[in-house]
Parts: C-alpha cells; structure tokens; sequence
C-alpha cells in the first residue's frame, strides 16, 4: 500500500531518521502552530501606552470619535484618563493585548492609596483600574464632578 505512494527510496528515508529526530520535527511542527494560533488571536504582551498619541488612538478605538482634550498616563503605560470638551472621562485599562474603554458614569468611584489612583467603573464586567498619575488627586476631583452632574 505505501509503496504506491512513495517511491522505496523515500521509505528507506524514513525509516533510517533516527527516532529523537523524528520527535524533534513533530514538536518543531507543533510549536510553530501554536505561535501561529496565538498571532493569528493577537496574544501577546501586555499593551503599553507610550505617550499622548497612543492614548488618543486607544480612546478613538474604545470610543469612536472620542476627542480628549485632557490625557493622564500612567507612569507605567498601564492605562489613560482622557476627558473631552464635554466634561465625559474615558477610562482606558489593558484587556488582552489591547486596550478597553468606558466612559465614567455617575456610579464611578476613584480614591488615592499609595500615591496610585483607584477608579471603579461600577460595572463588574470590566472592574477597576489602578493607575500612577502626576496629577492623580485633580482626576478624582474630576471623576467626583461627574456624580454632581
């Protein structure tokens, strides 16, 4: 049966690899697909926002037409506060290997421990996000506005 498809000299080949090659090339095999799969669902690192410029993008992403007029990175790049002219603050935080967004409603919270600040967007879905600010005290000042309306 085998000799119809391959000619003996291919057979005489395979036989003569050496078993721990032939292990070697299936796991080679295996590991490249599996890097494939993880490229083709974009795993990777955790995102980072560089400066400005990627915090704008990430929030046009997260909500289209979002125009910030205010950015607050994170030190670390872990995330954004961005408010727009119309007083709305987008929270920016990792998800993956890109970045979520949601706008803070009047149901979010923030509060200042250990020089970081902690913002709660209320929703359970997408949690809290701890962020170094430079300016973190006049973000919760902003977040509190929200809640006064």
């Amino acid at each position: 049966m085998l000799a119809g498809k391959y000619t003996s000299c291919q057979i005489a080949f395979c036989m003569t690899l050496p078993p721990a090659l032939l292990q070697f090339l299936g796991s080679l095999a295996a590991i490249l697909m599996l890097a494939a799969i993880a490229w083709r669902l974009r795993l990777g690192p955790e995102p980072r926002l560089d400066d400005e410029n990627a915090a704008r993008q990430a929030a046009d992403e997260a909500v289209s037409g979002f125009k910030p007029v205010e950015i607050g990175l994170d030190r670390e790049g872990r995330g954004a506060l961005l408010s727009d002219a119309g007083g709305r603050i987008l929270l920016l935080r990792p998800h993956g290997s890109r970045f979520a967004g949601r706008l803070l409603s009047d149901q979010a919270v923030a509060w200042i421990e250990e020089d970081a600040l902690i913002v709660d967007t209320a929703e359970k879905r997408y949690g809290s996000a701890r962020l170094e600010l430079a300016d973190a005290s006049a973000w919760m000042q902003a977040i509190v506005a929200i809640k006064r309306g």
